[in-house]
């Protein structure tokens, strides 16, 4: 497979968002590079895939910047180009959720890796011996194509969502320590930071997503795959791209860091 696809997201402060957008346009487009790069006061988020080389060319001109040197980046391969062109965007949230009091830069919320979260799973519980649940922050349709197995899934269309559910449901996660995750760790990185809001004990994110989790773990304690806002559609347990998802099949580049 030819094409590297990379998955990474930096919630940090960020000024001259229109210089560091024409900026980025033109480094990624020189390279023949696609996808979606977003850009707010919050912090950056991309999805990219062109050659190895472009990529990584791309990735160092980005970490030159000092706010990005240590971008962590979630890697997966495929034969295609998965994006049908280049979108760099200035946006009021990297991802919204339209709760501007919740400002990850400021502070993260407690994360709990992959093979942190396998053991748990595998044991049911965490290393002070209560109950562990994972709760699923993307939309429906994604948690259809794969979750991880027993997950919380409230259905939710758009992420925005997400609040009003977890105040709904808020008593049902007390007593349990909760691992929220999402694709690559963005949402359940808001999401976690507004359960520790509304006064839910014991969270925590995953950190790197889904993505990492594969990349780690493979497909232990998750069942189908992992939807991607790509051409791909979704990836498996190895990160191999899957195109057999039913009516998913229209293309939805970008979207995934504004849902």
């Amino acid at each position: 497979m030819q094409i590297l696809n990379i998955a990474a997201y930096k919630f940090v402060a960020l000024a001259h968002l229109t210089e560091l957008q024409g900026n980025s346009a033109r480094g990624a487009a020189n390279a023949g590079i696609k996808g979606t790069v977003l850009l707010a006061e919050e912090g950056i988020n991309l999805f990219l895939a062109s050659t190895r080389s472009d990529i990584h060319d791309f990735l160092a001109w980005l970490r030159s910047d000092a706010r990005f040197h240590d971008l962590e980046i979630k890697e997966s391969w495929s034969h295609a180009q998965p994006f049908r062109k280049l979108l760099v965007k200035v946006k009021p949230e990297i991802i919204r959720m339209n709760h501007p009091a919740i400002r990850p830069s400021a502070g993260r919320a407690p994360a709990v890796d992959a093979a942190t979260l396998k053991r748990w799973l595998g044991c049911r519980h965490d290393d002070e011996g209560r109950p562990v649940t994972t709760l699923d922050t993307r939309n429906a349709f994604e948690a259809d194509v794969g979750t991880f197995k027993n997950a919380i899934d409230w259905r939710i269309n758009k992420f925005t969502e997400f609040p009003q559910a977890l105040l709904d449901h808020r008593d049902e996660l007390q007593g349990k320590t909760v691992v929220s995750f999402c694709t690559g760790g963005i949402r359940c990185e808001k999401a976690t930071i507004l359960m520790q809001e509304v006064s839910v004990t014991n969270v925590y994110q995953l950190d790197g997503g889904i993505l990492k989790y594969f990349e780690e773990n493979g497909h232990a304690h998750y069942e189908g795959e992992c939807f991607v806002f790509d051409d791909r559609r979704a990836v498996d347990a190895a990160l191999q791209p899957r195109v057999n998802v039913g009516a998913l099949s229209d293309s939805r580049d970008g979207q995934i860091m504004e849902s």
